[in-house]
């Protein structure tokens, strides 16, 4: 334990680093147990080490998350790799997108398996733990985490309903086999104990919330012993040693010192309302009214960023992998309304640039789908579209048809205000170089 006298106020504002520096880890580890608080694979949770697929797109009565895609099936995985290799096997996917982002216990992602990196054939990845040294059957190959806890979040394309069959049947596919089992017939547990004391209804940003600060430092020093900080972390760690805070050590708030013990009682509310406060301003580009935003993923030591990212959307996706711009205003600044009518036109050499596909998604002031007589929640390049005669592309955006003619184009929005999402499944070098940015929404009544 340190030996450094500080002054409350020392104590409390390096609280708050410790606080906002912890904050993913904590988010990620409550996350976790909600998300396996279930005996066997039940809607979007699934023991450890099992994954759990979502087997069709959510529709206008879903509010469970927001922001949902209407893009890809997600298949998601819980791993606890401190004991042994987990080996992710996938299947030939015949050319289809598909991606398995792995996040740390820290959210960084730190490898992606998929079409753009690994390609479409089938193929064998072990996870391993932080200072593992073994061997690895042939032709498996090596990802090595930084942490023990690992949560994949795979999503695979998906074309409209009529494709779920094919996709559940590749999701069938994801395989996850603990190492000592590989080569021999086996299969996930059944009927898994569920761990007590989960709370299944609050949200894990609330939970996180609610810690004080015992509770919160105490379970960032566990966390820390199979989920270490990294080389670059050396600062912050020294900083953490001063406050009591060791990685895999106890963490007992009353042993010190009674000025210290003020100051970081105080720092948990206060490091809290900077992580909202980063979450609510997103580290975006205004291009065309459109907030594109370039660096999600991997965060270095910009720990507030890192925070604020996992607040308001844990699980974020590599640039590389896709760019989600978004906007909720038109060409005038003026915030979308159903009132009026808009069209997004891309001119025949600016039709998005992706490698895999595009979308845009519309959804209401709550981010939720908004129900239409289509039941269309995005449209994109997968769709049928029409194209004009000089090769440019019309969007058309409001409440009631187009018309026959224009039907096709057609992105139906609600009575009331909404905002788009616009999605770049795997971009090309000018999206990601700041070269190309979308057209603005344009009112057109």
């Amino acid at each position: 334990m340190t030996t450094v006298t500080l002054s409350e106020e020392q104590a409390f504002q390096l609280g708050i680093e410790a606080y906002i520096y912890g904050y993913p880890l904590v988010l990620m580890e409550i996350s976790r147990a909600l998300m396996t608080s279930v005996a066997a694979p039940e809607g979007m949770k699934a023991p450890i080490n099992q994954f759990a697929h979502l087997r069709a797109f959510p529709d206008a009565s879903f509010t469970a998350v927001v922001s949902p895609n209407a893009d890809t099936l997600y298949s998601s995985a819980w791993l606890d790799v401190s004991l042994e290799p987990i080996i992710l096997s996938v299947p030939d996917t015949a050319g289809r997108y598909y991606l398995m982002p792995m996040l740390d216990a820290w959210t960084n992602v730190f490898a992606s398996p998929g079409k753009r990196t690994t390609g479409t054939g089938k193929s064998d990845f072990a996870i391993v733990a932080p200072g593992w040294t073994g061997e690895l059957p042939d032709g498996v190959q090596k990802i090595q985490s930084p942490t023990s806890l690992v949560w994949i979040i795979g999503r695979t394309q998906t074309n409209a309903k009529a494709d779920y069959e094919t996709v559940n049947a590749i999701q069938d596919q994801y395989q996850l086999t603990p190492l000592s089992q590989w080569g021999k017939p086996s299969q996930p547990p059944t009927s898994v104990p569920v761990a007590e004391g989960i709370d299944p209804q609050t949200p894990p940003v609330e939970q996180v919330k609610n810690l004080d600060a015992t509770t919160f430092f105490k379970q960032m020093c566990a966390l820390m012993k199979n989920n270490p900080p990294t080389p670059e972390d050396k600062e912050m760690v020294e900083k953490l040693a001063k406050i009591g805070i060791v990685p895999g050590e106890d963490f007992e708030l009353q042993s010190l010192d009674p000025s210290v013990v003020k100051g970081l009682s105080r720092s948990v509310q206060a490091g809290h309302e900077q992580v909202v406060a980063s979450g609510k301003s997103p580290k975006a580009e205004v291009k065309n009214n459109w907030l594109m935003t370039y660096d999600l993923g991997i965060y270095g030591t910009n720990y507030l960023y890192r925070a604020g990212v996992a607040w308001v959307g844990l699980g974020a996706n590599l640039p590389k992998d896709a760019i989600y711009p978004l906007t909720r205003v038109d060409e005038a600044g003026n915030p979308l309304s159903g009132a009026n009518r808009y069209v997004i036109h891309f001119d025949s050499d600016q039709i998005p640039p992706v490698n895999a596909f595009w979308s845009i998604t519309m959804y209401n002031n709550q981010q939720f789908f908004v129900d239409n007589p289509l039941d269309r929640y995005a449209i994109g390049d997968r769709d049928n579209l029409t194209y004009n005669q000089d090769g440019s592309l019309d969007i058309y955006i409001q409440q009631e048809s187009p018309g026959k003619n224009q039907e096709s184009n057609w992105l139906p929005s609600p009575q009331e205000g909404f905002n788009l999402i616009l999605r770049l499944y795997w971009p090309k070098a000018a999206v990601l170089d700041k070269i190309w940015s979308p057209p603005p929404v344009k009112r057109i009544s």
